[in-house]
């Protein structure tokens, strides 16, 4: 069987979701660099690949996976063992909503077309965009607590004593809180708690951006 092959990068959150799945189901990949900031995903042969100019990008042998998310489910359909979803419906809507929560309520809003389109069609100055940028990655942090506590299903982990997509989700926003953002997200402390336990796992600190090859190559 050929190696999965994954457009990445390292200050992605996006390709951060699909590493910490990889990684935690067992699956080895061989990854591709797409520095975002320097707009490789805009270049011809990445576009042929990836028509929407984001990443990641999963490829499994003939097949060619896009948007995290999809491809988090994609994994979940295609190598069950271990779950990144609950085995009953109530809790995989759970740990689905949790999820989308931080990944389309608020990183959506600040990913790297969103804030050139606002530095240089709308000419907000860095101070602006970082004010921006701040309030969705708050908003969000503040809903996420808010519905950890009010759950009597949090436990460990978002949902238990296992990972799910909530946890993979929320950690790679919390990880962009704070080593872009430099928020102190201990003012979230039932999310820090859990953040903190993902972190004990391999397949999250391995994955951690800050421990990809491309760190301190890419542009930053």
């Amino acid at each position: 069987m050929a190696k999965l092959q994954l457009y990445t990068f390292w200050r992605s959150q996006a390709a951060y979701r699909v590493r910490i799945a990889l990684h935690l189901k067992g699956l080895d990949f061989e990854p591709h660099v797409i520095d975002l900031l320097k707009g490789d995903q805009y270049k011809p042969d990445y576009k042929k690949i990836n028509p929407a100019s984001v990443i990641p990008t999963l490829i499994d042998g003939d097949r060619r996976l896009v948007q995290s998310l999809a491809i988090l489910e994609y994994l979940e359909e295609t190598h069950p063992n271990p779950p990144i979803l609950p085995s009953n419906a109530f809790d995989r809507a759970h740990s689905r909503a949790l999820g989308h929560l931080v990944a389309m309520e608020a990183h959506t809003l600040i990913v790297p077309r969103v804030r050139n389109y606002l530095d240089k069609e709308l000419g907000l100055d860095e101070p602006t965009r970082v004010k921006w940028i701040s309030h969705w990655m708050n908003m969000a942090s503040d809903s996420l607590e808010a519905m950890l506590v009010a759950d009597d299903r949090t436990g460990t982990f978002c949902l238990g004593d296992k990972p799910t997509v909530a946890d993979i989700c929320f950690v790679a926003h919390f990880v962009s809180t704070i080593m872009i953002y430099k928020n102190d997200v201990t003012r979230w402390p039932t999310a820090y708690r859990i953040y903190e336990n993902c972190l004990k796992l391999d397949a999250f600190s391995a994955t951690h951006p800050l421990k990809q090859p491309d760190f301190g190559v890419a542009a930053h």
